[in-house]
């Protein structure tokens, strides 16, 4: 249950067609991506990389983040830039008519609705490729300290473009960690974007894998510990993923490392 865990599997809520659309789609995005014009790399275990006008601006365009490992020390690609891309985002949802289709479905509408949102807004979207052999880790976290609202109202929805398992780095979730509410936050001020405490330390064995087919859809609780390992393997291990928050009864925090230029509009208002 989604109230004791803290996640929940919906299996087949994506059909094939559904996925391999996202997953052609993406294709085109990349094949018409010049790499040498603006690259930022990704890496949640150094933020500070990512403070740039590149990451910032993200949040309202579509953006290609590369993974740390992609580079010789010549600063040069090892690999084609289709095997070398870490995430794209954060605005695929808001820009593009493939991704738009997706994220905007009654379907989406309907799972929010359950969970007892007013005015959900999607605040970011990223399609996640995990590559073969360089996809970096993620390290634990919760969404809720990204994407903080007064009260915290996130909720990740993660869906799954291949089958995600242990060995190509799928999701891995402390059951009920969400009971214990926010941790820290991820606040961007003068001096670029930074968390305002200390990770704790988490027990590796507290962890679950959340090892799913492609096609499912992971719903997240915003304060819900999670991560994903490097991928080791031979194949990839894409996602798309969506983080929603409301916009009744709750404030969006200023100091977010998202700051739009123009509201998102919400998905519906009840």
């Amino acid at each position: 249950m989604f109230s004791t865990g803290g996640y929940l599997v919906i299996e087949s809520f994506s059909n094939t067609d559904e996925v391999e659309a996202l997953r052609k789609r993406m294709d085109q995005l990349l094949d018409g991506f010049d790499c040498s014009s603006s690259a930022s790399i990704f890496s949640t275990k150094n933020q500070q990389k990512t403070s740039d006008d590149y990451f910032y601006e993200s949040a309202e365009k579509i953006s290609f983040f590369f993974e740390e490992k992609a580079f010789d020390d010549d600063g040069k690609l090892k690999q084609p830039k289709q095997l070398s891309i870490n995430k794209v985002g954060h605005a695929l949802h808001d820009h593009d008519p493939v991704f738009k289709k997706v994220s905007c479905s009654d379907k989406m509408s309907g799972i929010l609705h359950s969970l007892g949102y007013k005015r959900p807004v999607i605040i970011q979207s990223m399609y996640i490729f995990k590559q073969p052999g360089i996809g970096g880790e993620v390290v634990p976290h919760q969404d809720n300290s990204f994407l903080y609202t007064d009260p915290p109202t996130c909720t990740g929805l993660w869906l799954a473009l291949e089958d995600a398992t242990i060995v190509n780095g799928c999701l891995w979730a402390i059951p009920g960690s969400h009971k214990d509410g926010l941790v820290r936050r991820f606040i961007r001020d003068d001096n670029g974007v930074h968390f305002d405490k200390p990770s704790p330390t988490y027990d590796q064995k507290d962890f679950v894998p959340v090892e799913v087919k492609a096609g499912s859809l992971v719903i997240i609780h915003g304060d819900l510990i999670h991560q994903s390992f490097e991928n080791q393997s031979s194949k990839s291990r894409h996602a798309y993923s969506l983080h929603v928050v409301d916009t009744h009864g709750c404030k969006w925090a200023a100091d977010n490392w998202i700051r739009r230029k123009v509201d998102p509009e919400p998905l519906y208002a009840s």
